[in-house]
């Protein structure tokens, strides 16, 4: 049987260490990083200073990263498309669920065909390659794993004890039965038996806090169990979206021009960043790539280069990254980076042109600057997950402190290094003027609004047990305008909707020393290629048209008076960090959204049927 393959973006948003995921035969859950294949030719080191000193700087400040040990990123073991090769890159994978549902068996003495045995992955016989039940009678039946797990808010994931569940402790060598009724798949209409004629317990009872018992620290990913955990254990469809959310952190890779020294030591950053002394820098050029690279530099001259370096992107690493990418593509500059192969960033300044149907009420224009991105590189790393409840973004937790209701849960038992992945493409990317913004957040009806909206955020909080930071009003403003773009774009230039991504740029500052910084990239990238197509960078000069169009779709949504009336700030509502949006006017597939599709409020961008009057353009 012929090995199933992931892509990598896959690997990086939902089948990574610790996830579950279905083959033909069987359901298994991704090993650890300790078990994916680690020879030379299966991976590729990724060097990315800025990004592995802020994994460095965060993880360590949460314990999850020994701060003497400097972070290194690889992609994960990329196969080959060689026929020849018998062994190709992979990554491994464990049996899970190890409880399994015999098909077409009916216990005896049942009229119900849809009750069926229960079966653990060490009773089936391995004979002919598949996995199989063998009955009383010798006839072999096919399995299928069974579709509930348990898991807890530590990032723990084990089988649920069915015998427990059924006897309470009690011993008993009988047969398990699952039996289903109609045709929902509701856990209501399941139950849980056994040969014993012990009452079947029904599923519906498995939310119950405590039913199925305290978790027990299984990690299966994993080699190793925790000791202890005396959190409960939570019912699960081991396909359910909150089984896993990935922790990743993207960033834009910038141009750095610089002498042959610094360049030399960018490229061999996870070798040098952490070397003590100009001895070590010694020690290292007998590796003949690292001694060819600096030859005509002495130890001394290395090692205080590294320092300064090494002082750079520390300093880099205490603020969010987005600042120091909005810096750069908003410098004015008529061209940003070079136009060749290997330069991580090119970009073009544009002139603005015609912008009256992008304006404020007061007829000012929104506009402040607009960047055609030819090339850039998005690079990637996936260092967590957890279950239950997404955990914060990293942009989340440099906000503010955030406590959360689940645990990081780990990648390995001893990770020395990150999967990263370097994806590249085009984008566009256009600043909006603070003053307009600054204008904007005096006005009555938006601190109005804005009120609703934090009373979203602390009933989500207060719901979830997470400390949710609001992310501002400039945020929703901007995240809200990025939404409603990526529709108008992908229907202009062509690139499905599900291949845009956002970075939104919302910075409020308090000064001279720290200026706001309010800007929008939307961007395509993939990993493998060296571009697209350019039809990011060809709807560059029609923004203002665009932005124009897209608001005149918002006014009204197939949904409203619903939509445009939604309130979050009432206690219980499911929505409470969306104002007036919905799947059919604001939100966007998940991969494209930096927020979950959260924080978003289409009234803030333009008139609706709610007539808040808290809009941010003008009537065009």
């Amino acid at each position: 049987m012929s090995r199933p393959k992931q892509s990598l973006s896959q690997l990086f948003t939902s089948f990574g260490p610790g996830a579950m995921l279905d083959l033909p035969t069987r359901s298994v859950v991704v090993a650890g990083l300790d078990h994916w294949d680690s020879s030379k030719a299966a991976f590729k080191s990724i060097e990315e200073p800025r990004l592995t000193t802020l994994m460095q700087t965060v993880l360590s400040q949460t314990g999850r990263w020994d701060p003497n040990k400097p972070v290194r990123l690889r992609t994960p073991p990329i196969a080959q498309d060689n026929r020849n090769e018998a062994d190709p890159a992979s990554v491994a994978v464990r049996i899970f669920p190890t409880w399994f549902t015999c098909e077409g068996i009916a216990e005896a003495g049942s009229s119900n065909p849809r009750r069926r045995r229960l079966v653990r992955w060490n009773e089936l016989d391995a004979s002919g390659g598949r996995k199989r039940f063998q009955r009383d009678d010798g006839k072999k039946v096919d399995v299928t794993p069974i579709r509930f797990v348990g898991a807890c808010k530590k990032g723990h994931l084990q089988d649920i004890d069915w015998k427990w569940l059924v006897h309470r402790g009690e011993k008993c060598s009988e047969a398990l039965w699952i039996e289903e009724q109609g045709t929902s798949a509701d856990p209501a209409n399941i139950r849980i038996g056994c040969q014993c004629g012990r009452p079947a317990v029904s599923l519906a009872d498995a939310f119950k806090p405590g039913f199925l018992g305290t978790c027990k620290g299984k990690r299966p990913w994993l080699d190793s169990e925790e000791a202890e955990c005396s959190e409960q254990l939570h019912f699960l469809s081991r396909s359910a979206t909150n089984t896993y959310f990935p922790q990743a952190v993207t960033i834009i890779s910038l141009p750095i021009h610089e002498d042959a020294l610094s360049e030399a030591i960018r490229k061999h950053w996870s070798s040098l960043q952490s070397a003590p002394n100009p001895e070590f820098v010694g020690i290292l050029k007998n590796v003949p790539e690292i001694g060819a690279a600096f030859a005509a530099f002495t130890n001394e001259e290395v090692y205080q280069r590294i320092v300064r370096l090494r002082e750079t992107v520390v300093r880099e690493a205490v603020q969010d990254p987005k600042m120091a990418e909005y810096d750069l593509l908003a410098s004015g500059d008529r061209f940003i980076g070079a136009d060749a192969p290997d330069e991580p960033l090119f970009a073009e300044t544009l002139e603005l042109g015609d912008v009256s149907r992008c304006l404020t009420r007061d007829g000012k224009s929104v506009l402040d600057g607009i960047v055609a991105v030819h090339r850039l590189k998005a690079v990637t790393c996936l260092y967590g997950f957890t279950r239950l409840e997404p955990a914060p973004t990293i942009a989340d937790e440099m906000l503010d402190e955030v406590n959360i209701a689940v645990d990081g849960a780990p990648l390995a038992e001893a990770a020395d290094w990150l999967p990263a992945m370097e994806q590249t493409g085009e984008g566009v990317f256009f600043t909006v003027r603070s003053a307009a913004v600054r204008e904007w957040l005096q006005r009555k009806p938006v601190v109005d609004r804005a009120k609703v909206l934090m009373r979203g955020a602390k009933h989500y909080q207060d719901r979830h047990n997470v400390k949710q930071p609001f992310r501002g009003m400039p945020y929703v403003l901007l995240h809200s305008l990025s939404h409603a773009l990526m529709e108008e774009i992908s229907l202009d230039c062509g690139y499905p909707l599900s291949s845009l991504k956002e970075r939104v740029y919302a910075f409020s500052g308090n000064g001279s020393d720290r200026p706001d910084r309010f800007g929008i990239l939307i961007y395509t990238a993939s990993a493998g290629a060296q571009g697209t197509l350019g039809g990011l960078t060809e709807v560059a000069a029609r923004i203002p048209q665009l932005i124009h169009n897209c608001l005149e779709r918002l006014r009204l949504c197939s949904n409203d008076p619903v939509c445009a009336d939604h309130d979050p700030s009432v206690v219980g509502d499911e929505r409470s960090l969306i104002g007036a949006a919905c799947h059919a006017c604001a939100l966007v597939p998940e991969t494209s959204c930096e927020s979950r599709n959260n924080f978003l409020d289409r009234t803030l961008l333009i008139d609706t049927v709610a007539g808040n009057d808290a809009h941010f353009f003008g009537d065009g």
